[in-house]
């Protein structure tokens, strides 16, 4: 779909591009020319995204290791970035985290947490983003989940926080459309990436989960980060031009199913 997109001349943050769907999502832009600036909290899996984003024809990479809930980062990010880079155009919020619990057990430590890490600090990176985006008509997407469409039992903070993702989509493409800058966001299903490890997940359950993805989702398979990058580089790129203020499902048809 997207692949003949070209973003030579821009320059792309990506947030969360040490793993998954972050991670892909430079690589394809990497192939269509994209200038980046990467950011993880992992230095040694974000060089490997680098490395391999350098090789696949990225003309310059900045690698930026930080953890973006800390109180300046977000604006000191965007601030090294300009001073490097000189412009920015795209911004592509991919960081993010999953926790699962019975709401009645979820403490108030995690749920601030997971409201930090997946709303408040792709805000913050956002309006610190804002006035540079406005000065090339840029754009930002967003990586939401099909949990932020559709409710289910166990993932309350997730979907809540994803579902806050999604409104603030909604309400910076009004803000910032007449200035010139679109936003959207994407909503993928059940994707094979190491979120729900690196969320508590053992390596059985999360094979099981992987094989229970294959029914709930109505095309019969779970998803590749490659695929939701495609999306990702068409909503960023000219092809998506008169798009904004779009949350689109690429989720096998999963928020179709009542399915838990």
């Amino acid at each position: 779909m997207s692949t003949t997109a070209d973003l030579s001349g821009q320059v792309a943050i990506i947030s969360g591009a040490s793993s998954g769907i972050g991670r892909a999502t430079a690589r394809l832009f990497a192939r269509a020319g994209a200038t980046l600036a990467l950011l993880g909290r992992d230095g040694a899996r974000l060089e490997t995204t680098a490395e391999a984003c350098r090789s696949l024809g990225s003309p310059r990479v900045e690698e930026i290791e930080g953890d973006l809930t800390a109180d300046k980062t977000p604006a000191d990010i965007v601030e090294r970035v300009m001073a490097n880079l000189e412009r920015l155009d795209i911004l592509v919020n991919a960081a993010g985290i999953i926790g699962s619990g019975l709401a009645a057990e979820t403490s108030d430590e995690t749920f601030d947490g997971m409201m930090d890490i997946n709303v408040r600090s792709l805000f913050r990176l956002t309006r610190a983003s804002i006035p540079h985006l406005e000065k090339t008509s840029g754009n930002i997407v967003n990586v939401s989940s099909v949990a932020g469409l559709r409710p289910y039992p166990g993932l309350l903070p997730y979907c809540v926080s994803k579902a806050a993702v999604d409104q603030m989509t909604r309400c910076l493409s009004l803000e910032l459309g007449p200035r010139g800058v679109r936003v959207n966001a994407v909503n993928p299903g059940v994707v094979v990436t190491n979120l729900h490890r690196a969320g508590g997940m053992d390596e059985d359950a999360y094979q099981t989960f992987l094989e229970r993805g294959d029914e709930t989702h109505p095309l019969g398979r779970v998803g590749q980060p490659e695929e939701v990058a495609e999306l990702i580089l068409f909503l960023a790129s000219s092809k998506a031009a008169w798009i904004t203020g779009t949350t689109m499902s690429i989720d096998g048809g999963r928020a179709q199913t009542s399915l838990r």
